[in-house]
């Protein structure tokens, strides 16, 4: 799948996206799947472009039905390369005009190239003005895999601290969004949990941080947020009640609430979000052709863009940004007013019109889910 097309298959037409690519996997020595979902004590860096079809719908990702991927149907591999440390800050220096750099962590159940072909998605998708890097951990792509994917995502904590280390000390970068999915969001808070213990707080360039639907237990990350310090990035998060992914991780969890799934609208969520000045995207009542309603974030062309145009811009969500002509039933939730003062908003629609969903899968969904096929976050 990650195999270069050769340079007369490259299709005119097509989008590119380059991005820079941290991983803690190791490697295959392969250059058709370049990584494996193993641990490896070594970060390494390659420099991937993507080429992306022009006629696609927003939201999707164009999975070749048969190798070479014919680029004017599917997601293909333009070029690869691996580089050395000093190579990929050359490499930061020549694709980084506006300082603004955008890094992503992927969720469970991921495939190198999942993670690489899903960021590139959402990187085109949204349009967004930013310097893409991906930070993809060693995942076994196992729906049964999800204890070796949650510790190997502890494995990787230090890793990716140094990532953002390495990016915050660089001098042309002055503004870093760091988004992270499902599972990430545990490697995203633990390692930015990690700056702050080490350094006195996280960095000031880390101006944002955006989790998307966060498999984090509630309680847990109420420590992790304490923990991180006064001087705290903007924190954005998408949560979705109709989430069946994080429904099988709270059972597996012993029945704590997921943070992905908590309803912002009710106590006690709604005051401590209004009080920490967090922002909260319900997605409950957005439609993707997601079964599990785990990928919103990345599938919703409203939401995509949103995201994408407005956060990794290096601007700050709030309720003004989100028109009511959107008519998309969200609750922006934990947004501050301009006298600093934290207050719920309600967008396009009231939050007793937003529809309730039910924390509590039956025995029968939960195996029926189990039993499918694999789907990543």
């Amino acid at each position: 799948m990650l195999t270069p097309i050769s340079a007369n298959m490259v299709s005119p037409s097509a989008s590119d996206v380059a991005m820079l690519v941290a991983t803690s996997r190791k490697p295959s020595g392969d250059p058709a799947t370049l990584f494996t979902g193993e641990r490896s004590p070594a970060l390494s860096l390659t420099d991937l472009t993507i080429s992306i079809p022009a006629k696609r719908a927003v939201g999707t990702v164009e999975w070749p039905k048969k190798l070479p991927p014919n680029p004017e149907k599917d997601f293909a591999v333009v070029a690869a390369k691996s580089l050395s440390i000093p190579e990929a800050h050359d490499w930061l220096h020549s694709h980084n005009p506006n300082g603004r750099v955008l890094v992503f962590v992927h969720g469970f159940n991921n495939r190198y190239e999942d993670s690489v072909f899903r960021f590139a998605q959402f990187v085109n998708d949204s349009k967004a003005k930013v310097t893409p890097i991906l930070f993809t951990w060693p995942s076994r792509a196992s729906v049964l895999g999800y204890n070796y994917d949650k510790e190997s995502a502890n494995f990787s904590r230090t890793a990716f601290e140094r990532t953002l280390k390495a990016l915050a000390d660089d001098r042309s970068v002055t503004d870093i969004t760091v988004m992270a999915h499902s599972m990430g969001t545990w490697l995203a808070m633990e390692s930015l949990r990690q700056m702050a213990l080490e350094d006195g707080q996280v960095s000031p360039k880390i101006r944002n941080v955006i989790l998307a639907s966060p498999d984090l237990d509630v309680d847990v990350f109420g420590r992790q947020w304490n923990e991180l310090g006064p001087k705290k990035p903007k924190f954005t998060i998408t949560v979705s009640r109709d989430d069946r992914a994080l429904a099988i991780s709270r059972l597996i969890a012993g029945n704590v609430d997921r943070v992905g799934q908590a309803d912002p609208s009710k106590e006690p969520y709604k005051s401590k979000l209004q009080a920490a000045g967090i922002t909260v995207l319900d997605l409950t009542v957005v439609k993707t052709a997601d079964r599990l309603n785990h990928s919103k974030f990345a599938e919703s062309p409203e939401i995509v863009q949103l995201l994408g145009a407005q956060l990794a811009s290096g601007q700050i969500l709030t309720d003004s940004r989100v028109g009511l002509g959107d008519g998309l039933g969200l609750v922006v939730a934990g947004t501050v007013d301009t006298i600093g003062n934290a207050a719920a908003k309600t967008v396009s629609a009231p939050v007793a019109d937003v529809a309730t969903g039910n924390n509590d899968s039956q025995p029968s969904e939960l195996e029926a889910i189990l039993k499918g096929d694999p789907t990543t976050e």
